[in-house]
């Protein structure tokens, strides 16, 4: 199948890359323009709907009419000399405010597709400071606070609102909702563009170094990126089609994922290309790309549908987050690996070899080098390496003892929102632009009566963590109520969700009227289920997602002891990340925790990423295994021609991820999968793995031995020869002709006679 679809795309290859341009233009005008349609950033709206506070938001929507606002924020008014309010002040921050909830305001005329944020915002009085420095207002906009028209609405309000305030002699400070989404933008964007042009010229400079080409550098860019926006418009569109709200960190972590496997998968083509076209000078380009992407196809294949797999398993976690990340990324990969089928030798068929344009070296093959000396080296004392790999990885995983899982949500930059969050603490509970509410539902039927809620309201006051708790509000029919409270901490931090799940809770319930049952719903009580959530899916997803890699690998390799070795292998290097990570941020920079996302992903991308490189190296060696050679022999060899691969790609692919730790969102995943990237191309793949396969030699393979199916004869498991093209290296052991005959033809002779 896989040769028939190569054959085809490269008998056909001007077909295949209009059709891939095509698809490109018109999906990626799809994806950008709908994205944030199919985007939520309400993590509440991703809990099952049997936890706590998804039961209390949804009693909030049915009887209340009360949904979850992710834009709602917080303005601050004050005098703009410090002084206390007047009574004449009050009156001019309440006529404006008025005047600012009366006013459209009108977005920029949308692309088509796009939405019209244009849109009268909802302005309400809030609290006053006790000692009368300031009064806040909330603000509410509807739609998506990630969607940039929505952000441009909010910064017309911004500037309107400060100058409205500034006319009567007021400051304003704006925070929480909106207003802090669009100050983390505007903080990150300037170390965004930095770090995505430096990842774009790492990519460029690697391809430069490595294939001494232009065209290397840049056709593996431009095909990505084509790719990239099919990828994006399937995704949107499979969105659509099923119902399905995306978390909003989606769309960045489709963009990496592609990125590296896409420039992985060409670099892998385009050396085994370069390798095909240096064995067969005769062979025109197009013959040369269907073979090649015939031969590793295969691999490549089964590499893609690891990562397939492995993000499938998301489907079972219960908490939505990661079960909608699992289809996105599956459907971006599959894509992709089409692309790698029919795209990829589209345009290797096509360029040819002025792919490699203008260098001219490549036709003549390097008889040593590193890669060379590194499968000579690990061949030779496949125990030393085996036992240095290991105990590298057992420091680094040793850090994950002691691991704990943090929830905090407040951003690192020191922006304006932050500054005027600080400000309303210092006089006002620091919950109090987040409040949490405690809603009581009748379970009989029976009305509830208002003073049976007095003894709730006064043990909530009393209870731990609470600042302020407001008056009962019954709901039309008065089968249900609310209470609405401050807390007194910061409602995005540990402590807060520890006092909700905890004490906040507990008080709840045992006060709530009899013949009614009370849920608690806000910031912290959402991120405390979500704890509950995430960590039943950790027991779940690993286990099952280790099996379905495990089943994947038995398939491409047909052996039992391989998958084992490599499984072994990709666990070992997640381990040590994880705990690498953990030393950092935990330990090294004296956070709570790391990040509660960071295990399931850091899990999914090391393990199912990592394997790739794992793949690609071990088909390698059962490739040379099958030749009628000593088994280091073959190791030595499949080093020697998949190491620059394999470690070219893996910057490429580590560099891609290393973007993300640009983001305080996305700092840990960055650091994480970027180091595990590292650890599982350039230690498990090239080190471990091959001593490994060096020690157990063509036992690996068992029950099956490499070479029997060919028919050839098995040659001794002895000392090994040193491979044909650097035989003059002093450390290579001389044979005797009776000990090991070498074969009298090279390695592309052999090809041929096969």
């Amino acid at each position: 199948m896989i040769r028939k679809l190569t054959s085809f795309s490269t008998r056909h290859r001007w077909l295949t890359i209009v059709v891939w341009t095509i698809l490109g233009a018109a999906l990626s005008f799809v994806g950008n323009t709908m994205m944030y349609d199919v985007t939520d950033s309400q993590a509440g709206d991703f809990l099952p709907k049997k936890y706590d506070s998804a039961v209390a938001l949804r009693i909030a929507e049915d009887e209340f009419g009360h949904q979850p606002d992710p834009n709602a924020l917080t303005v601050l008014v004050g005098r703009d000399d410090g002084k206390k309010l007047t009574p004449s002040d009050q009156r001019r921050i309440a006529a404006t405010a008025a005047g600012l909830g009366r006013e459209r305001i009108t977005a920029p005329k949308p692309e088509p597709l796009m939405k019209d944020h244009s849109q009268t915002p909802r302005v309400s009085p809030g609290a006053v400071a006790p000692d009368k420095s300031f009064r806040l207002l909330t603000v509410s906009l509807s739609g998506n606070p990630s969607d940039p028209g929505l952000q441009d609405v909010y910064k017309d309000f911004r500037d309107g609102a400060k100058d409205a305030f500034a006319a009567d002699g007021l400051r304003v400070g704006f925070t929480g909702g909106i207003a802090s989404t669009v100050d983390d933008t505007e903080a990150e964007e300037p170390t965004a563009k930095v770090v995505a042009n430096l990842t774009m010229g790492l990519i460029v400079l690697l391809n430069v170094l490595v294939f001494r080409s232009i065209a290397a550098a840049f056709v593996p860019l431009i095909a990505v990126a084509l790719i990239g926006g099919v990828a994006s418009g399937a995704v949107v569109g499979a969105a659509k089609l099923f119902g399905i709200d995306l978390d909003q960190s989606t769309p960045s972590l489709i963009g990496v994922v592609l990125l590296g496997i896409g420039i992985d998968y060409f670099l892998f083509l385009m050396f085994r290309f370069r390798e095909h076209l240096r064995n067969h000078p005769e062979q025109n380009a197009r013959t040369a790309a269907a073979e090649t992407t015939g031969r590793v196809g295969s691999a490549i294949t089964s590499a893609a549908l690891t990562i397939v797999a492995a993000f499938a398993t998301l489907g079972l976690a219960s908490f939505g987050q990661f079960r909608v990340l699992g289809p996105a990324i599956a459907i971006s990969v599959l894509v992709m690996l089409l692309a790698s089928l029919t795209l990829m030798p589209a345009l290797l068929a096509l360029l040819g070899r002025g792919m490699f344009w203008p260098a001219r070296a490549w036709k003549k093959e390097r008889t040593g080098g590193i890669s060379a000396r590194l499968g000579l080296a690990v061949s030779a004392r496949p125990v030393r390496y085996a036992l240095g790999s290991l105990v590298l990885l057992g420091a680094l995983g040793a850090g994950a003892v002691g691991m704990k899982m943090s929830y905090d949500q407040q951003g690192l930059h020191e922006t304006a929102a932050v500054r005027t969050a600080e400000q309303i603490s210092r006089s006002l509970p620091a919950g109090v632009s987040d409040p949490h509410s405690v809603y009581v539902q009748s379970t009989d039927g029976g009305d509830i009566e208002e003073g049976a809620l007095d003894g709730m309201t006064r043990a909530l006051a009393k209870a731990e963590g609470v600042g302020e708790v407001g008056k009962p509000v019954l709901s039309k029919d008065r089968t249900a109520a609310r209470v609405d409270l401050f807390l007194s901490v910061k409602s995005d931090t540990q402590k807060a969700r520890d006092l909700v799940s905890g004490p906040l809770r507990d008080t709840a319930a045992r006060t709530a009227p009899q013949g009614t049952k009370a849920y608690v719903t806000g910031t912290a009580a959402v991120f405390a289920d979500i704890s509950t959530a995430v960590e039943k899916d950790l027991r779940l997803v690993f286990p099952v997602a280790a099996l379905l890699i495990a089943v994947i690998l038995f398939l491409l390799l047909r052996s039992l002891l391989a998958p084992v070795v490599l499984m072994i292998a990709v666990g070992l290097g997640f381990v040590a990340t994880l705990g690498a990570s953990t030393l950092l941020f935990q330990h090294g920079l004296d956070r709570p925790g790391v990040s509660f996302t960071l295990p399931l992903v850091l899990f999914l991308f090391v393990v199912a990423l990592g394997t790739d490189y794992n793949i690609l190296i071990t088909d390698r060696i059962r490739e040379e295994m099958e030749k009628p050679v000593p088994a280091r022999h073959a190791v030595a060899e499949a080093v020697r021609h998949t190491a620059p691969a394999v470690a070219t790609a893996g910057i490429v692919l580590a560099g891609s991820f290393a973007s993300l730790a640009a983001s305080p969102a996305t700092q840990e995943i960055g650091f994480a999968t970027g180091l595990g990237i590292l650890l599982s191309s350039l230690v498990l793949s090239l080190v471990l793995v091959p001593a490994l396969a060096a020690l157990l030699g063509r036992g690996l393979w068992w029950p099956r031995r490499a070479g029997r199916s060919q028919g050839h004869h098995q040659a001794p498991e002895g000392p090994m020869p040193a491979p044909e093209p650097y035989r003059p290296y002093a450390s290579a052991p001389e044979y005797s002709a009776p000990q090991y005959a070498a074969p009298k033809y090279s390695t592309s002779q052999y090809s041929e006679r096969r």
